[in-house]
């Protein structure tokens, strides 16, 4: 699978932690950064690693800030995306399982790389239920945003 991975200042420790740890598990990764602790905004890396998504460059993508608040926020703005904010196991797991999301944000300053590690490989490892409660409610939010996004 393709990962595309990015953070900001806040959370450019964790992704560099998450990156060796997302290739030992077998998948490519690429990294939008930043990769130091001079402060950038969020909204920039957020949407990098977004487009790779929604192109189909990248399978999945992954977001890191201090907390994945701002990153989760800025994510959902980008049509076809469906990010979660996850700080727990079960979370990791129900996001795939019911909501099929394409990126997962994590927050820094909220949990550690050890659990930050078991989050990915759960989120990654999850297949979509494809149940048809689940996917009405997805196409429920997907008829949401057709219904904002302006078509030129």
């Amino acid at each position: 699978m393709k990962i595309a991975i990015g953070a900001d200042h806040a959370g450019y420790r964790l992704k560099d932690v998450i990156i060796p740890f997302i290739e030992s598990l077998g998948h490519q990764v690429t990294d939008y950064g930043c990769s130091c602790a001079d402060s950038v905004d969020y909204p920039d890396y957020a949407l990098q690693v977004c487009q790779q998504v929604v192109s189909g460059d990248a399978d999945k993508g992954i977001l890191i800030c201090g907390t994945g608040i701002g990153m989760s926020i800025a994510a959902n703005k980008v049509p076809g995306i469906r990010c979660a904010l996850v700080h727990d196991l079960f979370s990791a797991k129900a996001t795939r399982e019911h909501n099929d999301t394409n990126v997962l944000a994590l927050g820094e300053r909220v949990i550690g790389p050890g659990v930050a590690e078991e989050i990915v490989k759960i989120w990654l490892e999850t297949e979509f239920s494809q149940g048809v409660r689940h996917q009405n409610r997805i196409n429920k939010v997907q008829s949401i945003e057709d219904r904002f996004t302006v078509h030129p």
